[in-house]
């Protein structure tokens, strides 16, 4: 089998609430089972004794039913690493490209998310114009909205 890209995982204070977040703003949708992860093969995973991992993955809008999902856990046992700085090693942000940014923007802060960054629009030389922002989600992961303009945007 070639490579393929599976998920992305975020570590969640709440992870129901953080699936009904990217569920109602970014048309996530729920996929397979409920997980509650726990026992020696999850110790041995994670060399983390007795921890116990609950949660699920959510399919991304716009990649089909076979598509990548991001998988929102919850540890019985969360470290701390709040807040997130944008510049620090390892990942960074989630991106989605949407229809109209500041409608997005607004139902972000509406869920609990709130600016990162500014609003800006850049033009990059060979791929076109692009609207977009940083925020974050409600446990303070970065989000970022895009916007391509074509032609008939500008």
């Amino acid at each position: 089998m070639a490579t393929r890209y599976a998920h992305v995982n975020i570590i969640a204070r709440d992870w129901r609430r953080l699936c009904e977040f990217y569920e109602k703003v970014f048309d996530c949708e729920p996929w397979s089972s409920e997980r509650d992860h726990h026992g020696a093969h999850i110790d041995a995973l994670t060399k983390m004794p007795g921890i116990r991992v609950q949660g699920r993955h959510l399919r991304v809008p716009g990649h089909g039913p076979n598509g990548p999902t991001i998988e929102i856990f919850t540890c019985s046992e969360n470290g701390e690493d709040f807040p997130r700085p944008l510049n620090r090693p390892g990942f960074a942000h989630l991106a989605f490209e949407v229809d109209d940014v500041d409608a997005k923007r607004e139902q972000i802060k509406y869920l609990g998310g709130e600016d990162y960054g500014d609003l800006v629009t850049i033009d990059i030389a060979g791929a076109g114009r692009l609207t977009l922002i940083y925020m974050t989600d409600p446990e303070g992961n970065i989000v970022e909205l895009q916007k391509w303009h074509g032609d008939s945007d500008a």
